[in-house]
């Protein structure tokens, strides 16, 4: 589990149920603050859109979607498989296509609680529909509340009982990370032209923005410049042909575990996965530098997390021959220490989306996104537990919606995740 959440989500438990005790100040339309002003200076000299609402609108437009649903909706649903003894007694939040909502499950299926608000209400004369229907992502907070991320359209607190804290209108996209002290850190996008990069044609610049516990932007270092002001600058060629040519995906602040085998890992530092350029990468904030990029075994890959052992797991959405599994690898020798990549005769596949988490009891958490699917493995591979989304999406409901993360979340004294 990725630490800071587990953190979080471990004393939001205590609190489900009750009102928030502090109530923010709701700021729907807080300026960002520009780019230019807050990144290092480097050799990028990129031409921004007439307006921030234009570059917002321009980067819904052209970043690649997920679908609220995809694959036919299967018979059965909730909980078909647990086996006793074995199964991490944490319990399990999750989102997916079918609305904009986040659910907490006990590992037997049954519902903890659930945090629920429509686009159209976080921001009153914004039209949502389409990708602003759902919860791209959500984590819960230490006072019982909720942050989530609507893809492409902003990002909301919410207290325990989903009442609006506040809300933020930006081009947000795929993650969030809760800081202490109650900021947040999300993943965003900005249609820009970059000369140096790509000469004539319009692209998507990824930044990290943080946002103050009253979500307000507090600032943004841009990916793009990140990797392109370092010595790792050769993993943006081939450049991809499309506008989305970083696609971030996942952030994860390092809590200095692993500073002792190598200062890459020192804490702060943050662990990003860029999807269209294959690449995992760490960068350090205060320079606004990769410190560490590289291209693996892996293609498309989503949800990379420090373990303790300083190993990377992740899930590898098209790295086994175009099929997907979950991954553990050394990132300073590449050796793989494990992978798992479905039952026999059930293989796993989840080209878009889809996450894997080490829980506390060695298992390992992964998310079969496309499928509506998320399955417990046991260390020799054995499937423990088995969830099939109920949730449903398409026209007539004959898709099951995409179940975009599920994630383990720790009663008020529990260890957590790994």
């Amino acid at each position: 589990m990725r630490r800071a959440r587990t953190v979080a989500a471990a004393a939001a438990l205590a609190l489900i149920g009750l009102a928030g005790s502090v109530w923010l100040a709701r700021d729907p339309r807080a300026p960002a603050v520009p780019p230019e002003e807050t990144l290092p200076a480097g050799s990028w000299r990129p031409t921004a859109p007439a307006s921030r609402e234009a570059a917002v609108e321009r980067a819904r437009l052209l970043s690649l979607p997920y679908v609220a649903g995809r694959r036919p909706a299967p018979a059965g649903s909730g909980v078909v498989r647990s086996v006793a003894g074995r199964v991490a007694p944490v319990r399990r939040l999750y989102t997916s296509g079918h609305g904009p909502e986040a659910l907490l499950i006990e590992p037997d299926g049954r519902l903890a609680a659930r945090w629920r608000l429509p686009y159209e209400r976080a921001f009153p004369g914004v039209s949502g529909g389409g990708d602003l229907s759902y919860f791209r992502r959500a984590a819960p907070l230490p006072d019982g509340g909720l942050a989530a991320l609507f893809q492409g359209g902003g990002v909301v607190r919410l207290d325990a009982r989903s009442e609006l804290v506040w809300a933020w209108r930006g081009a947000t996209f795929n993650d969030l990370w809760p800081l202490p002290g109650g900021g947040l850190l999300v993943l965003t996008k900005e249609a820009r032209i970059v000369p140096d990069l790509a000469p004539g044609r319009e692209v998507l610049e990824d930044s990290v923005t943080e946002l103050s516990p009253e979500g307000h932007p507090v600032r943004a270092v841009s990916l793009l410049r990140a990797l392109g002001d370092s010595p790792f600058r050769d993993v943006l060629h081939p450049l991809p042909a499309g506008a989305d040519i970083l696609h971030a995906n996942t952030i994860e602040v390092l809590d200095g575990r692993c500073a002792e085998r190598s200062p890459l890992f020192a804490a702060g530092h943050w662990l990003v996965s860029l999807r269209e350029i294959d690449t995992v990468a760490i960068v350090d904030p205060a320079t606004g530098r990769a410190v560490w990029a590289q291209r693996g075994p892996w293609r498309r890959q989503h949800e990379p997390t420090l373990l303790p052992t300083c190993r990377i797991l992740l899930f590898d959405n098209r790295g086994l021959d175009g099929a997907s599994r979950a991954l553990e690898v050394d990132p300073l020798t590449g050796e793989i220490a494990w992978s798992w990549s479905g039952e026999s005769g059930r293989p796993l596949s989840s080209p878009e989306a889809g996450t894997a988490e080490r829980l506390a009891n060695g298992n390992t958490l992964v998310v079969e996104s496309e499928a509506g699917r998320a399955l417990e493995i046991g260390p020799e591979g054995e499937v423990v537990w088995e969830f099939v989304s109920p949730h449903r999406a398409g026209r007539a409901n004959e898709l099951v919606a995409t179940l975009f993360e599920m994630r383990s979340v720790p009663r008020a004294g529990d260890g957590g995740g790994a």
